[in-house]
């Protein structure tokens, strides 16, 4: 397993971004915590981004508090979502973000 790992400025832009590739149907939400979906069982990305800000300190003074995980396992592991989606959960209660909001895209 492979993680890369990058950071940014912007929640929005980040979950735009994969919002976009789930509507077109290249990508899909395996998991999330503490993020609520609407009523037609979707994910709307600047409510997420609403849901994940609150939780962020007032006084953040971090330049680039975003963080974006993408985890990769060896093409040759056959892994189903919902095993992937219990890794994702695994590795964020290991880095000490279990119990924060996250959304996990396919």
């Amino acid at each position: 397993m492979v993680a890369n790992i990058t950071t940014g400025k912007s929640i929005l832009g980040a979950l735009i971004y994969n919002q976009q590739k789930v509507d077109k149907g290249k990508a899909s939400v395996l998991a999330t915590s503490l993020i609520r979906e609407r009523s037609d069982g979707k994910y709307d990305a600047a409510q997420t981004a609403e849901e994940i800000l609150a939780w962020m300190p007032a006084c953040i003074r971090t330049e680039k508090p975003v963080v974006h995980i993408s985890l990769n396992p060896d093409p040759k592991d056959v892994i189903d979502d919902d095993q992937l989606a219990e890794i994702a959960h695994e590795y964020l209660e290991g880095m000490g973000w279990g119990e924060q909001p996250y959304i996990v895209y396919k």
